[in-house]
């Protein structure tokens, strides 16, 4: 962002362009949408021209849906393939809609392998074969080689561009290697070393080949020791191993073993921003949970999860019925009811997000389970048993009958229980079963705890003698 002051147009002030929090500020975003909306490209221009990438992309983002095609034909070439690589994905693609093949190629061509994948894996089968064809044979056999791999898989995310070089080089020839091939990638921290396979043996870090005389082998100063990657991985495992072993970046090889790509620590960032905020909104059922989601996809992807949730809803209401008779007797057993189910549906959320975290992290595994489902019992005794003695002492006096308040302790105590056991009793399940924890987790747990609460409640005041059923 440096010289942005410079670049600004005379009556526009840095500070007009982003907050404190280095975001857009609604007079800069607005600013530029009167530009364009008044015909005036070289005002919007000049406006954008001094922004990062990110900026712009923000801006795209930013601006009404109707607007972003005409904003995008007023910034013309500003509106550049590392702009795209940026986007947020439901914008990208309103944009790419308004783009014909011959310009996402020239765009894609202009961006890693995994960034014009991103992109071009999201058109439709005929845009997209159109888009390939219009790339150079090259670029097109790259892109449709990583398109074969499973969507969430190294194969996708990795990086094509990577230096390998033969281990009888000494550091003199390597050097002289990248300063005479022009069309060699120009961002890399690390060169991997192959054999005549071309099979990764080791890695030189860019650190050790600069301070290494000209005549050392290279196969003297590289490490043997290292990450490969298989290309069929899924990224979320991927992310694991970078976290687990410090890896700035880690070689991505095929089944036989060659090496075909790379993967940066950059790229993984991006992974474990997506896998985490993925998580969330499963346990939530919010769909993508994308502000830029279209409605209708909204719509669908929550509007299952309530239904489902009032399949289970009706469950804890069959438990209600049956003591119908006895909640007439005493109202404060419906006073009283909710309080059970909601306590013990927070508890149960808790454990179920602790337990989904550690599944995701590899931190809860098979031979560790028993540990950590006694680990989370006693966890739930405790807080059970200080929510049952402060709701019974409560609730024996607010309705003087200590009879009452030892009912609702009780039961309050075994929901809780129930619920610490469920929260990781469930995720468990559904990870043995080879589905994601997070999918279904909540609606689940919910049924349980509140069905239990319920249950335990009602059937505790009629076991004890308040009512009767």
């Amino acid at each position: 962002m440096t010289g942005m002051d410079d670049a600004l147009p005379d009556n526009v002030e840095r500070d007009e362009v982003l907050d404190e929090d280095n975001r857009l500020t609604d007079e800069f975003v607005r600013s530029v949408s009167d530009a364009v909306e008044s015909n005036d490209t070289n005002l919007a221009q000049d406006l954008v021209n001094p922004l990062h990438n990110a900026d712009i992309a923000d801006l795209f983002e930013l601006v009404d849906e109707d607007e972003r095609a005409p904003l995008a034909d007023a910034l013309g070439d500003l509106v550049s393939a590392d702009v795209l690589a940026e986007m947020n994905d439901f914008v990208r693609e309103d944009l790419i809609e308004v783009l014909d093949a011959g310009q996402i190629a020239d765009l894609t061509e202009q961006l890693d392998t995994d960034d014009a994948v991103a992109i071009i894996e999201d058109l439709e089968d005929e845009e997209q074969r159109a888009v390939l064809a219009e790339l150079e044979p090259e670029d097109r056999a790259v892109i449709e080689s990583a398109l074969t791999y499973d969507e969430e898989t190294a194969g996708r995310i990795m990086q094509r561009d990577l230096v390998a070089v033969p281990e009888h080089m000494n550091v003199g020839n390597l050097i002289d290697y990248l300063r005479e091939h022009d069309d060699l990638t120009t961002e890399f921290w690390e060169i991997y070393v192959v054999d005549a396979a071309h099979k990764p043996i080791g890695t030189c870090q860019l650190s050790w080949i600069l301070r290494t005389p000209r005549n050392i082998p290279v196969s003297d100063v590289m490490k043997r020791e290292q990450t490969l990657i298989p290309a069929t991985m899924d990224q979320e495992e991927v992310a694991l191993r970078f976290q687990k072993y410090n890896l700035i970046s880690a070689a991505v090889t095929d089944e036989d073993g060659r090496l075909i790509g790379m993967i940066t620590v950059d790229d993984i960032l991006h992974i474990v921003e997506d896998e985490a905020s993925e998580d969330v909104l499963l346990l939530s059922g919010a769909g993508e949970g994308d502000i830029n989601e279209p409605i209708r996809d909204s719509y669908r992807a929550r509007v299952r999860w309530l239904i489902a949730n009032l399949a289970t809803a009706l469950v804890a209401s069959f438990v209600i019925s049956i003591f119908g008779a006895a909640i007439e007797q005493m109202v404060a057993l419906a006073i009283l009811m909710p309080i059970v189910a909601s306590i013990g549906g927070n508890a149960g959320t808790q454990t179920m997000a602790v337990s989904v975290r550690a599944l995701a992290m590899n931190e809860l595994t098979r031979s560790n389970t028993r540990r950590i489902i006694g680990r989370e019992f006693r966890i739930a005794l405790l807080n059970g048993g200080t929510i049952a003695i402060l709701v019974g002492i409560g609730t024996g006096l607010v309705f003087a009958s200590p009879m009452l308040g030892g009912v609702i302790a009780l039961a309050m105590l075994i929901n809780i229980v129930i619920a610490g056991f469920a929260g990781i009793f469930v995720p468990v399940m559904l990870d043995r079963l080879d589905q994601d924890p997070a999918l279904a987790s909540s609606v689940f747990v919910t049924m349980i705890t509140d069905t239990m609460g319920f249950l335990g409640f009602l059937g505790l005041a009629v076991a004890s003698g308040l009512v009767n059923l």
